[in-house]
């Protein structure tokens, strides 16, 4: 189902019934769990995928959360394990930050995110859990703006986990200005910057600017990218493959 909305953007409960050969009750039942989830809008009649009325330019997050759903699975759970009980970290936003805060959920640990998907999935048992304020990227969830700079600025963390649109030898992209902002403050408030990407974002440049490979500690990514990461092992000084 969500990968017909995504695709179509728009389309009723009727041909959604009709292409995956289900029941009205039942689209309607799955759409109402899509909708708390905050992946859509339910319209009369129908539905809209979350920030379907966009640019287009950067992929939605109904979209990004369908996109190597198990390799994410595996950063986020080696991300998490370099994170010792006590300890505090700024999550960024995005996908793979959210396989992180899964991993990371029920943990006696502190985080700090700009984003409300990646604080929702780290709000488990003891994980103490913190969000910064701003403004919402409709269909993405990120928070961005001057409340997120200001909370973002009066932070200290041990890692800032730093998710990345694109990484290639000049350094980590992201898709608009105001989150590449958000990212820089976040890893001058941290004492070890992990970036985590799964290797479809090597080789790729986005429109804005984060940082070079030397502000990196850590990589941490999955096998499938070994020989495209390997121009990178003399710039980044430990790259972990999960």
């Amino acid at each position: 189902m969500i990968d017909v909305i995504v695709e179509r953007k728009r389309v009723s409960t009727a041909d959604l019934s009709a292409q995956l050969g289900i029941s009205l009750p039942t689209v309607r039942r799955d759409l109402a769990v899509l909708e708390q989830a905050g992946l859509v809008t339910r319209t009369h009649g129908g539905v809209v995928a979350r920030g379907a009325g966009e640019d287009g330019t950067e992929p939605l997050f109904l979209e990004k959360v369908r996109q190597n759903q198990n390799l994410k699975q595996r950063i986020g759970q080696a991300a998490a394990a370099l994170l010792a009980d006590g300890q505090a970290a700024l999550l960024d936003s995005g996908t793979t930050a959210m396989a992180t805060a899964r991993a990371l959920a029920g943990r006696r640990v502190t985080i700090v995110t700009m984003d409300l998907k990646v604080a929702e999935a780290a709000s488990v048992g003891a994980t103490e859990v913190h969000i910064v304020g701003g403004r919402v990227r409709n269909g993405y969830f990120s928070l961005v703006g001057n409340w997120a700079k200001d909370a973002l600025a009066s932070i200290q963390a041990d890692i800032c986990f730093l998710a990345a649109d694109a990484l290639d030898h000049n350094g980590i992209t992201t898709a608009t200005f105001e989150e590449a902002e958000a990212k820089r403050i976040a890893m001058s408030r941290a004492k070890r910057i992990v970036a985590i990407s799964d290797h479809s974002k090597f080789g790729k440049r986005a429109f804005a600017e984060v940082c070079g490979l030397d502000a990196i500690d850590e990589l941490v990514t999955d096998r499938g990218g070994e020989a495209l990461v390997a121009p990178y092992r003399a710039l980044i000084p430990v790259i972990r493959l999960v």
